[in-house]
């Protein structure tokens, strides 16, 4: 029960600091609309989504019994792209700065547990704050709105693809939902492979 607790407030803390990047990043290109809609912060409330914060990661963990990886989602911040001072690539930088603060919290505890000797039971717990930090990076990643990936893509497509967007962005929540029953499978393997990459060994679980 202790480590169900702990996943799960460490779940919505990285999940807060994944949305607060984004405004961050947004705010520094010139867009304070995250700002002004105090949204720059880590209070969870503020950022908390009721499916993707708190049923999602409670359906996950009935599912699997708690022995299995949860996962969710906070409200996204809101961003006006008009603003950047970067009219190119400013929301491929602002959509990479959710999972890439992800990535950077799994780099932190990952090379603690690699560099220095840790009692078993801090050496779980970090393990627990790597995976899930990569857990949420990658899925993140995922090209499927409103999940960062799908960003990033639209960000690298040109115009030529527009009819292509626009299919993502009407039907992509359905997709989405598909995805999490039927290919969240295919992330698991990453996750465990950038695990190692980072600690340099196995994960204790997972």
């Amino acid at each position: 029960m202790e480590t169900i607790i702990f996943s799960l407030i460490i779940l919505i803390f990285s999940i807060v600091i994944h949305e607060v990047s984004h405004g961050a990043m947004a705010d520094y290109l010139g867009d304070p609309t995250a700002k002004y809609a105090g949204r720059l912060t880590l209070n969870p409330i503020k950022h908390l989504d009721p499916f993707g914060s708190i049923i999602l990661p409670i359906l996950l963990l009935i599912l699997t019994g708690g022995e299995g990886p949860i996962f969710g989602w906070a409200r996204p911040v809101p961003i006006n792209p008009y603003n950047f001072r970067d009219k190119k690539w400013g929301s491929l930088k602002v959509a990479i700065a959710g999972p890439g603060s992800n990535i950077l919290v799994a780099i932190a505890f990952g090379s603690l547990i690699r560099f220095f000797p840790l009692p078993v039971q801090l050496l779980y717990l970090f393990s627990i704050i790597v995976i899930l930090n990569l857990l949420l990076a990658i899925f993140n990643l995922v090209p499927i709105p409103p999940l960062d990936g799908s960003h990033i893509l639209f960000s690298l497509l040109s115009e030529k693809y527009q009819k292509f967007k626009l299919f993502l962005q009407q039907y992509g929540f359905f997709i989405l939902i598909l995805f999490i029953f039927f290919g969240l499978q295919w992330i698991f393997p990453l996750v465990s492979l950038a695990y190692q990459v980072i600690v340099g060994r196995l994960p204790l679980f997972f």
